[in-house]
């Protein structure tokens, strides 16, 4: 199994200066061969890989694109790579039309082939650099493991990272369990389980939220295209870091302990992008992060031999009593505790729900009933299905 380890490094000033070059000369590249596939779009012509490489060596003879020979030509080659392959999601209508990258809001990165860099006794020099990067080692690599690319990244707060990808032996199946749990996400608990425990939701943003009032109030005071509002521009970022990397950490310590003590999980398949249109919910939505928790847990169940189970967002969780099965009729959000009025059982909002989720996919998983008509959804094992699939790995 591959895996990606990520660092953080500190460049020299002419490092920097380097890779800042190679940023840019990756985005130029990449918005030309776009212009030149979009322009061939309308005129009902096809143009792949093979011959944007093509223009890209055609590109470098030009006088105004000459400095496009100063950088390694390595990245650039990648980056019509990464094109191919937007295209090809297009086509197979798993994404939107490719766009533009902007030089402002797009992520700045390079990706590095074996050709392009040398790693040594743990030293990692990169082409057209006389020196190695100055890498803060936080977790080893795997023993005897030789990176096949390399992505240097620098995120909006301004820090370096570096991604080396590895063959990562440790990755591979968990000793099976007979564990099986459901999951219910919220926002007064992050997580309500089957077995009635609840996580409670850190709400990383709101603990934060005055401090990046107030350096957004600074930023909208600055003069556009000053240094000043550049620099504002920075703390405000940094804030946001800040945020992102507390709820990352959150949320991969909890699905790295649920994956490894349960052998089915199952989660409900909620619209996260529809839901955050809800202006009264839309930050608290977006800070508990659903859809990554819902990402985190199923990489992370195929590599470990898990398996994960999303029921139909349609289906009633919370109005169904898990104890006699009953439908009730409405079910408010303020109310988060209700008795059933056939067998008088009371029921936690979130833990009753977390059952019937459970309930209904281990239905799928024992005799592949469907809980509603068949849909599809992305990623996972649908609990509509008429019958159980493998999981894609």
């Amino acid at each position: 199994m591959k895996r990606a380890f990520k660092y953080r490094f500190y460049p020299t000033d002419a490092q920097a200066a380097e890779l800042s070059r190679t940023f840019g000369c990756v985005r130029k590249v990449y918005n030309l061969a776009l212009a030149a596939r979009t322009e061939a779009w309308t005129r009902q012509e096809r143009v792949n890989y093979n011959q944007t490489s093509a223009l890209l060596t055609a590109w470098k003879k030009t006088e105004e694109l000459a400095y496009l020979n100063e950088v390694s030509s390595v990245p650039l080659q990648q980056c019509l790579r990464h094109l191919q392959t937007a295209f090809t999601h297009f086509f197979a209508k798993r994404a939107k039309y490719p766009r533009f990258k902007s030089r402002k809001k797009s992520r700045k990165s390079a990706e590095y082939t074996t050709s392009a860099f040398r790693f040594r006794e743990g030293r990692l020099t990169l082409a057209k650099m006389s020196e190695p990067l100055d890498i803060v080692w936080s977790r080893p690599l795997p023993a005897d493991a030789t990176p096949s690319t390399v992505t240097v990244s620098q995120d909006a707060a301004g820090r370096w990272f570096v991604s080396l990808l590895v063959e990562d032996p440790s990755v591979k199946p968990l000793p099976a369990t007979g564990q099986a749990i459901g999951v219910d996400l919220g926002l007064d608990h992050l997580l309500t389980l089957s077995t009635g425990e609840k996580v409670s939701n850190p709400r990383h943003e709101r603990r934060d939220r005055a401090r990046l009032a107030k350096a957004q109030r600074e930023l909208s005071r600055k003069v556009k295209g000053s240094n000043n509002r550049a620099k504002a521009r920075s703390k405000v970022a940094k804030v946001h870091a800040r945020i992102a990397d507390r709820r990352r950490d959150h949320l991969h310590k909890l699905t790295t302990r649920l994956v490894r003590e349960n052998q089915t999980i199952v989660i409900e398949d909620l619209t996260v992008r529809a839901m955050v249109k809800n202006r009264s919910l839309a930050r608290a939505i977006s800070d508990a992060a659903w859809a990554e928790f819902r990402s985190l847990v199923e990489y992370k169940a195929a590599w470990y031999g898990r398996e994960v189970i999303a029921v139909d967002r349609f289906f009633p969780s919370s109005r169904l009593c898990s104890a006699c099965g009953s439908l009730q009729e409405k079910m408010p959000l303020h109310v988060r505790a209700w008795t059933c009025g056939s067998c008088g059982t009371t029921h936690d909002r979130d833990v009753n729900a977390a059952k019937n989720l459970l309930a209904a996919g281990l239905a799928v998983t024992v005799c592949g009933a469907g809980v509603r008509p068949q849909r599809s959804t992305p990623g996972g094992q649908s609990a509509m299905k008429q019958k159980p699939s493998q999981r894609e790995p």
